[in-house]
Parts: C-alpha cells; structure tokens; sequence
C-alpha cells in the first residue's frame, strides 16, 4: 500500500480582497501555528500588503512555494459558522470572488486592521441652562432635535440626523450639553385592528421556525404595528431581531418609533464612522444590541441569537446592490431566516412580483391589511386626460383647480413628478440643437438653481450658452418639466402658500430633511413637491390631494421592469393621501387614459395590476416566471466590450437562453461604453452552470465586467 502523501508545512488559505476567484496559500510566521478559519491575517500580495481571512488550513491542494504570513491578527475565528456558510452561499449564488464578499461582510475598521473592541458611547442630554443661540441655526437645529428625541442622544443619532458631531463640542463648551445616562419613556402597544390580529397571532405560532410572510397591507394600514408586536414576542424568547429599511432617510423616524417602545435600539448604517460601524457590529454580535435597524448592509451583522427578520418596503430598488457584490438585502434575508430556522417578514402595499410569484407557488405565506389602522378610508384614484389641454410647468388647469380647492380647506397638497431638474432637454427652436452631455448618451438637464447644464448620470456641468452654438441664434428653450419648474410655477400661482420641494437637489442632508419633514408636520397649508423621496414610509396627516404629473414614461421605458416601478411609486405616492380625518384623493395625469395597465391599476388596484404583470412576464418567459441574469461589460473602447461579449456567449452551454451583447440601453456612461448579455434559463440550477462556467474568465484589462444575478433593471 503506498504512503500516504506527507505536509511538509503547514498551510493557511486565505481569501483576499481582490477581483480574483482563487484564495491563496501562506505558512505562519516563524514560531506560530496556524491561524484559525475565519481569522484575519496580514499578508504581501503583488507589491501590496493586504488584510484577508483565512478560509481553510493545510488543504489537500497546496499551492506551489506559498510566502509567510507577515501577521495573524486575530487568536480566533471572528466569522461564526452561520456567517462563514452564507459568505460561501453569497459567493456561489452571485458568482463573485470570495475575498470580496468576506470584506463586503466585514466592518471597513476589521478589513484595515483595527482591533475587535468597543466602548460604550457617551450620551448627550439638554441641561437645563438657556445659551444664546441667535447666531448658531444649526447649533439651535440640533438642540431641537434633542428635544424630539426626549432630550437626549448618542453621536450616532446626531450624525444619522444630519448634524456634525463638531455641533456636539460647542455646544457641550457652552454648556448646552452634558454628557449623561438615557432613559425612555415607553409607550403601551395601541389596540390592534381585526386584521392586525390574526396577522400577528399567525406569526406567532411561527417563532422558532423558518416561515417566509409577505404582510402586504395598504398604505397606512399599520404593518409597523404589527413588526412591533412580533418583535416584543421575540425578545420576550431572548433572541434579537433585524429590521431592514430601504434608505437612511426612513431610519430616523423608525429608530424613534422603536424606542418608544422598547427602549434602546441599534442602527447601521452608511453614515455611521468605521468605529461606530464597528462598534455596531460587534454588539450585535455579542448579543448587546436586542434590535437592529438598517439599510442594505444590515443584512450581513452577525448575531448570537437572532429571532426574527423583517423587511419593510420589500419591493423597494435600494435592497440591491448594484456595484461590487451585487447582491439583493431582500434575498439574503430570505436566505439567512432559512439557515436559522427563523421566521422572516415582508412588508409592502405594493409587493414586487418576486414575492406575490413565491406567494402562488406556495413559498412565502401572504397575510392581507386591507384596511388603514386609524380607520380612514383609502383615496380615490383619478385619471386627468391631457390630450389636448394646455399645460403650465407641466400642470393642467383641471388640477390647479383641484389643487386649489384643497388648499382652500386649508389641507395640503403633493404634487409628484419623479425627475428633477427645471427641464429635462435644452434646445435650439431654430436649427434644432440639443444640449447633450459629452460623457453620455443623454441630454443635460437644465437647472435654475445652480444655473446650468447638468447630466444626472455623469454629474458633467456645463454653463448655459448664451445662443445656438450651432446657428448662433437666440432661440434656445427648455423643453419638458421638473421639480423645479413645478416648484416655480406653483410659488407663482398660490404666492401665499408655502412650496417645499424635496429632492437630491434641495435635500443634501438628513438634516435638512427632517428640518422640512417638521414643517409639514405642522399640519399647515401647504404644497410639497418632490420625487420619489417623498413616496416612501413618510405620514402628512393633511395631505388630501395627490398628484402625479408624468406618470406615462414609466409605462413606455423598453425596461420590462418600468410598469411595475411604475406602478408601485403612484401607489405609494397616492399613499400619503387621507391618512387622517380628512378623505384623500388621487389625480394621475396621462396622455394614455386607456393604457391598459394604467386602466387595471386606476380601475382595480395594485393586486390586479400585478396580476396582469405577472401573467405579461410568464407569457413572455421572463422573471419571475424564469431566472434571469445579465453579464454587464464597461470601457473606453466603443467595440471592445461587445467583442469580448461575444467570445464568453460562445462559451455558454445550450442549456440557456442567450440574447446580445447588445449596447446597453443607455450605451455610453461617463466616456465608458456598456454592453450587455441577458441570460435566461428554465431553472435556477441550468442558469448557475452556465455562469459557473464563466469564473476567472479574464477580459483585456482595459475593460471590467460583472456578472448581476437576478438584476433589478436591465439598464
């Protein structure tokens, strides 16, 4: 029998951040012994020193003369099992490096070497000392919302707010602040109605095991509630619970609404320091932290006894990740409540065909709301035929007159449009020249504040010319409408109301966003003008009137994703609408009255519209009837990419279906031409073998490609 092959060193793999597929082989340093999986390492890489984990040690294929291990950072693992599996399930399912997805998982502090430790951060109350503020309106700013925040709040919630924790020094010098211990005030649970009932009693009997819900309950309909009540189960059992929210401007309030109920809460979120993500990370981990509120990469904190998942605003587009790792927070959850036996939960008014496709095939279990908490009834949609009628900043005197008449019973009005900008095109009516961005195929948005050019998918500025670079005359218009002009044109027509736009432009800050929420929030006459910003979790208790003034785009985009976009932002928007005493009404302009998915979502409501969507899709074999994914391609050169396209399309087995390359649909971005294939399978299993097939392909290095599992656009 012969020997068994003999280790003449021992060997630590090593999974480094780098766009490569293979991990890498090192010895300990002199005198150590081997790191443990899941430890972090220091190690030389191709000129650069690098901070890997270790993923295996002594494996049966060492690799050729491995180099020492400059350091070993860590005496234990710092990825518990759960993690290390899904880091593997990550990698596997959306076909990316290792490495990057473990330094994706990990906190920026841990990937740049910074010990695993935490201290307690300092809290910081009012005192009752009275300072002159009257040059300091940002310093008065943040003591407000101290005062909202029951007097008292951590580094943390100052800079989620949008205030510099500098304001937190001056004010502390002042004596304004001092640093001190919270304490909350909880408030009861509220009576749950009948459907919040049997939604919560349902999901109770789930704790403990994996069960997927989707609680698709109207706009107002109180799914919060119900989250909370879940969760006050949970911690009850001594497991901790996860929420996931869509953007960083929902965290605030909802952080708040939380600690009203149970006091201390956790968030996690991009605005948060390396240390205060670290320090939020190890919490968790730890079990310190009972509930975890964030964005996106909240998904991936790692918890000693975690509960419960809950997803709010599941069909929302900000749950993917559209660089790097290009993964769905939506997903992982579903994928990390499966590994953990636990029950997960899906909210939204408007479910993103994904979830009500794993609702017919019996995967996820639906519960309906189909009423608002308080009681007041949903708001009627209209449609506003504009063929033909004349139309000022993109309004029609039909609904000036509707908005007029509502302001007049002193309630508030939301005029949506979702594009921002004074207007979308700049021409000659000349000679027919249009400002066009030099970097992309795309017109540059004229603005009136700063005044210019801009291209929203570049950020190339450009000052206005003066007249027609081509014919030299002076017969250049804007074409089209934007919030701002909206904004201009109402401020003209209703002078002693006040006009609020919210958009990226006017909204730079959390600050400034909760600044203009709170004066809304004073129930005042008033006109709110914005883009989808204003469509997403936000309650105006006298809003009666919604508005949305170019709806029909969404409808005619070549993306086969636009109409349900589409559709679930006028459903959202037309949301904020009558959630108090007040009845709400909802006006949606359209030169397509009898679109007819517009026609099913007006007449019928958001569930038969996705009804007929998802008939449209299976019809046409797309998602989510069939697994979809696109391999995306980017560089300078205009023919490069379509080329090195064709050569991996040649690769693909039969087992899939292959369309392109082809230009993406917005061919040229930044100077850098994008191409594109769409691979579309029959099963999960045939469209992972094709792209399994593609791993460390390697393309000239003048270009970058990706591949995007089931991709949220096709853009």
């Amino acid at each position: 029998m012969p020997n068994a092959p003999v280790q003449l060193e021992a060997i630590a793999r090593i999974a480094l951040p780098v766009p490569l597929y293979s991990a890498f082989d090192y010895t300990p340093p002199a005198g150590e012994n081997l790191p443990a999986v899941g430890a972090r390492v220091r190690v030389r890489f191709a000129h650069r020193t690098l901070i890997g984990v270790c993923v295996s040690v002594n494996p049966p294929d060492p690799h050729a003369a491995p180099k020492p291990l400059l350091s070993i950072l860590d005496a234990e693992s710092i990825v518990d099992a759960e993690l290390f599996d899904l880091a593997h399930w990550l990698a596997d399912y959306y076909h990316h490096p290792l490495g990057e997805v473990l330094s994706t998982m990990l906190p920026n502090a841990a990937m740049k070497g910074a010990e695993l430790t935490w201290q307690p951060e300092a809290l910081w109350q009012r005192t009752t000392l009275q300072v002159d503020l009257a040059r300091a309106p940002r310093q008065r700013q943040l003591l407000a919302f101290i005062d909202r925040n029951d007097g008292s709040a951590t580094a943390v919630e100052i800079r989620a707010a949008g205030f510099a924790t500098a304001m937190i020094d001056s004010l502390a010098h002042k004596g304004a602040l001092e640093p001190g211990k919270r304490t909350y005030t909880l408030e009861p649970a509220p009576t749950l109605t009948a459907e919040q009932r049997t939604a919560v009693a349902t999901m109770k009997t789930q704790l403990g095991n994996f069960v997927p819900n989707l609680l698709d309950g109207v706009t107002g309909s109180g799914k919060t509630e119900v989250y909370l009540q879940l969760i006050d189960l949970v911690l009850e059992r001594g497991e901790q619970a996860l929420v996931l929210v869509p953007e960083i401007a929902l965290t605030p309030q909802t952080v708040r609404r939380f600690q009203r109920r149970f006091g201390a809460t956790g968030v996690m979120h991009s605005n948060l320091t390396d240390t205060e993500r670290m320090t939020a990370w190890l919490r968790c981990r730890d079990g310190s932290t009972r509930i975890l509120i964030g964005t996106r990469s909240a998904v991936l904190t790692p918890f000693k006894n975690l509960g419960l998942i809950v997803v709010d605003e599941e069909h929302d587009s900000s749950f993917k990740q559209t660089e790097g790792l290009r993964y769905s927070a939506r997903d992982v959850a579903v994928k990390r409540a499966q590994t953990l036996g636990i029950p997960l939960i899906l909210g939204s008014a408007t479910p993103s065909l994904e979830s009500l496709h794993n609702v017919t095939t019996g995967k996820y279990t639906r519960h309906r709301l189909f009423s608002r908490a308080t009681g007041a009834a949903m708001p009627q949609l209209h449609v506003v035929d504009i063929r033909g009628q004349p139309l000022r900043d993109g309004i029609s005197q039909s609904l000036e007159r509707r908005i007029a008449k509502h302001l007049q019973a002193d309630s508030q009005v939301l005029v949506f449009i979702n594009r921002r900008g004074y207007a979308p095109t700049y021409l000659c009516t000349a000679c027919g020249w249009q400002a066009l961005c030099q970097r992309c195929d795309a017109r540059m948005t004229f603005h009136t504040t700063p005044r210019g050019l801009t291209c929203h998918h570049c950020g190339a500025r450009k000052p206005l010319p003066s007249w027609c670079p081509d014919c030299e005359r002076d017969a250049l218009v804007p074409i089209g409408v934007g919030t701002q002009r909206t904004e201009i044109g109402l401020n003209e027509r209703f002078p002693n109301v006040p006009v609020y736009r919210i958009d990226r432009d006017t909204m730079r800050s959390q600050r400034r966003l909760e600044a203009r929420l709170e004066d809304i929030r004073t129930g005042a006459p008033a006109i709110l003008v914005g883009t989808q910003m204003l469509a997403k979790g936000h309650h105006f208790p006298n809003v009666t009137l919604v508005a949305a003034i170019n709806a029909d785009a969404g409808f005619l985009s070549a993306d086969f994703k636009a109409p349900e976009r589409t559709a679930q932002l006028i459903i959202q928007v037309a949301g904020r609408a009558g959630r108090a005493e007040k009845p709400g009404e909802v006006w949606v302009q359209t030169l397509q009255p009898e679109n007819p998915v517009l026609k099913r979502l007006i007449d019928d409501g958001y569930a038969a519209f996705a009804e007929m969507e998802l008939e449209i899709r299976r019809s046409a074999g797309l998602p989510p009837s069939r697994p979809m994914a696109l391999i995306r391609s980017e560089t300078a050169d205009p023919t490069l990419g379509a080329t090195f396209l064709a050569e991996l399309k040649s690769s693909i087995g039969n087992d899939v279906e292959v369309l392109g390359p082809a230009p993406a649909p917005m061919a040229r971005v930044a100077s850098r031409y994008r191409h594109q294939l769409m691979l579309v399978a029959r099963t999960r299993q045939q469209l992972h073998r094709a792209l399994a097939g593609l791993r460390g392909r390697t393309g000239p290095r003048a270009l970058r490609w990706a591949i995007d599992v089931d991709p949220y656009d096709t853009f």
